[in-house]
């Protein structure tokens, strides 16, 4: 990734450390803010599923299905963010260069999911 600088030490392909920086700074922001959203998620949905397993009147099938349905929402955003990694990984790349784009798609998968959950709570009312 010589992007022109050329340092008389510096061989081509060897990343700088301010990039090596600046990509495990993305990755720890998105990381961070990614498993937010996902804790979010998942005490809403474990409250929610927690309220119908317990709830009287309610069906045996309803009591597995809906804590099955929430769990499979809160860990659906993990599904593309791994196969990005994978990706990334065989073409060759570094292991924190292809955690960028990972990490990225995480957020993103995460942020879906989390505006879903507060479009409902608004329009609930």
């Amino acid at each position: 990734m010589d992007m022109g600088h050329g340092g008389a030490g510096e061989a081509h392909g060897e990343r700088t450390r301010a990039e090596r920086l600046t990509e495990g700074l993305v990755v720890a922001v998105a990381s961070a803010l990614s498993f937010g959203l996902l804790a979010a998620l998942a005490a809403v949905f474990g409250t929610t599923a927690w309220r119908t397993a317990t709830d009287t009147g309610t069906t045996a099938f309803s009591r597995f299905v809906v804590p099955t349905i929430l769990l499979a929402l809160v860990l659906l955003p993990l599904v593309p963010a791994r196969a990005v990694f994978r990706s990334g990984r065989r073409k060759g790349r570094e292991r924190l260069t292809a955690a960028v784009p990972a990490a990225l798609a995480l957020l993103g998968g995460c942020v879906v999911p989390f505006a879903a959950l507060c479009l409902l709570l608004v329009c609930a009312d």
